[in-house]
């Protein structure tokens, strides 16, 4: 089974669309369309009538949603959908969901919280933004962060994981136990500022693996075609 990032162009990069129920790494330098390519995967999921859970390190509902105001692929309705749970982590409702800030705590009691809210609802799209949230939440240590990423890979939901990083070769732990890795690239050309995404790794999947074009339209973000562009 496979489903569909909402992002016009990019399915045809990964043979039709994302294998279902695996957790995909997306990374790439701050400003790069990480955040965009996650929220059209929520909102293409809750237009098709999926359950969404969105884990957000970083900003509020609020912010979020204005950020997301100015395109079309309509996240503003999703979030009002009843279909998707966001939840920010430094809220109320995530400090009482992950406990009280300042404590370390416990791999098991976060990876079970987090697994039982996904798998008791039914979840079928889960955004956690960003790997940022494993250091605030977990110790520091590279077995946690895997016990944590291998309990996610099984709670039959299809995860994005926001990792920020500038180098496609510095690979971290959660790259390794992904399934899939995306990379998001910014570089200078004369002309100025360039985007580009990466499917640098999927398993299971034949993939374009070449850096492809990539504009931000007033449909969000849209692989391979320039004739919209907006930002």
């Amino acid at each position: 089974m496979r489903v569909s990032s909402g992002v016009s162009g990019f399915d045809d990069l990964v043979g039709g669309g994302l294998p279902a129920e695996r957790l995909y790494v997306v990374c790439g330098p701050p400003g790069s369309g990480k955040t965009t390519f996650s929220a059209q995967f929520i909102a293409e999921g809750a237009a098709n009538g999926e359950r969404c859970l969105f884990i957000s390190m970083h900003e509020s509902r609020a912010d979020l949603e204005r950020d997301m105001a100015d395109y079309e692929f309509g996240f503003a309705e999703a979030l009002d959908s009843g279909s998707i749970t966001f939840l920010d982590a430094f809220s109320s409702e995530g400090k009482r969901f992950f406990g009280m800030p300042g404590d370390r705590r416990d791999v098991n009691s976060v990876t079970n919280r987090i697994s039982s809210f996904v798998e008791s609802r039914d979840i079928d799209r889960v955004v956690i933004d960003s790997t940022m949230l494993l250091r605030y939440l977990l110790d520091d240590d590279d077995d946690t962060t895997m016990r944590f990423l291998s309990a996610l890979k099984r709670t039959g939901a299809t995860t994005y994981l926001i990792s920020e990083m500038t180098d496609p070769s510095a690979y971290a732990d959660e790259h390794f136990l992904a399934h899939g890795v995306v990379f998001f690239h910014n570089y200078m050309e004369e002309e100025g500022m360039r985007r580009g995404v990466q499917v640098v790794k999927m398993r299971g999947t034949d993939v374009n693996t070449d850096i492809q074009d990539l504009s931000f339209t007033d449909d969000g973000l849209v692989v391979g075609d320039e004739s919209t562009v907006t930002h």
